[in-house]
């Protein structure tokens, strides 16, 4: 995308109506709103925020900024509607107190230890893909290989039978996709299709495990049916809809990290051979090897984000960068912006993989940080590492397609070869 495009689409800069260059590349239009317009006014009356130091502010002012979408999702989905309820109703789109008991439930479950325990699992899973791939000479980067992690994780948290897992995908793409700023009807109806289906399928797994507790240390939905101990226990709404929040944010953010990960590595040859070099001279140094690993995770979830996108409303009249805001604005932060703000990293447009301090706001900051953001910094280095050290020379053997949304930045088919 040329400068002038850039800021051409920067000065006409609507979410409601993105153009294709835009979505393929959003990179140069965030650069020239945090240059020209880093508190970018909307037709609909929002602000659109790009500065790291702007997001991080609205972060940390849970009093003045609200992640409640009861106001917001109303008129957007329909408030009798399955997507109202369950975006309204999970984890991320909540304030305290719900918000506070739901993930304290949930973080009770994945404690460092737990996470630790779940390494060698990991381990067989991701060597198991990879055995698969390399017998047929390659497959597809996110259908074989990326998006297979999370659902064998996260179903493993909540103990999803391996047989009930098949739909989980789809469920996740439908229900994520109805959060982009535009929603066609068909997408509105496939949502709402899949939150039905889904809760009906999740209601039979809470009444079996009911009956069948499992371990409330590892298993997250014994932990939410059974509450805090002596204190207050999930609704069944509250219960089922957190259960969906898990399977598909834990799902689709990492898939995206472990694919987006893998198709920079092409993109970027130099930082490629880099990476390489390091894990060859660390072979044999489990600690040595897992720093390297851990920066490049994290410098990939800067560059790339798998969420660009968050959504706070004004509860009282407050500012932002030197701008008013009355009580009930909406605002967009936009992670994407923020994590190449030259303010916050040097040389933000490249790709570096060695980049030390790298503070990104991949997993959002403040009482909303993602609660899941160790298992999904697990995943990474472990997909990403295995996968290079037996497939050095991978390449990809078809242009890869793109999810084409603004919200969840990834890719849906990623064909390879081994070398």
């Amino acid at each position: 995308m040329t400068a002038a495009r850039a800021q051409e689409i920067a000065t006409h800069f609507d979410l409601r109506a993105l153009p294709a260059d835009f979505l393929a590349n959003p990179y140069p239009v965030y650069a020239a709103l945090r240059e020209s317009q880093p508190v970018r006014r909307m037709p609909d009356g929002s602000v659109f925020l790009t500065r790291c130091a702007d997001l991080m502010a609205v972060y940390r002012d849970a009093q003045a900024f609200s992640s409640d979408k009861h106001v917001e999702f109303a008129p957007k989905y329909g408030a009798d509607s399955a997507l109202f309820e369950h975006h309204t109703t999970s984890l991320v789109f909540n304030d305290p107190p719900l918000h506070t008991r739901v993930r304290r439930l949930i973080m009770g479950a994945l404690t460092r230890r737990a996470i630790a325990e779940m390494e060698p699992g990991l381990i067989a899973l991701v060597d198991q893909l990879l055995d698969e791939l390399d017998a047929r000479g390659g497959g597809d980067l996110i259908e074989d290989f990326a998006s297979a992690i999370p659902v064998e994780i996260i179903g493993n948290l909540l103990d999803v039978p391996h047989e009930d897992r098949g739909p989980l995908r789809a469920w996740s793409l439908a229900i994520l996709g109805a959060l982009e700023p535009t929603l066609t009807p068909p997408q509105q109806a496939s949502g709402n299709q899949a939150v039905t289906e889904m809760t009906a399928y999740l209601r039979s797994l809470v009444a079996a495990r009911r009956q069948r507790p499992g371990d409330p240390e590892r298993d997250v939905l014994t932990r939410l049916i059974q509450g805090e101990a002596g204190g207050e226990q999930l609704s069944e709404v509250e219960l089922l809809q957190n259960c969906i929040f898990l399977l598909n944010a834990g799902h689709e953010t990492t898939t995206n990290l472990i694919g987006n990960g893998l198709i920079s590595l092409q993109e970027f040859p130099e930082a490629r051979a880099g990476l390489l070099r390091d894990l060859q001279a660390t072979a044999g140094d489990a600690a040595a090897e897992e720093a390297v690993l851990s920066r490049a995770v994290d410098e990939f979830l800067r560059f790339e984000s798998s969420n660009q996108l968050g959504n706070r409303r004004a509860i009282q009249d407050t500012q932002v960068g030197g701008v008013d805001l009355p009580a009930g604005t909406l605002v967009t932060l936009c992670i994407g912006a923020a994590n190449r703000d030259p303010a916050q990293f040097a040389d933000p447009e490249a790709l570096n993989l060695a980049r030390e301090g790298n503070k990104h706001l991949a997993f959002g900051f403040g009482i909303h940080q993602c609660a899941g953001l160790s298992l999904a910094r697990l995943e990474g280095r472990i997909a990403i590492g295995r996968f290079l050290r037996r497939f050095p020379g991978y390449r990809l053997i078809e242009e890869p397609t793109r999810g084409g949304r603004a919200r969840f930045r990834g890719f849906l088919r990623a064909p390879f070869a081994v070398g």
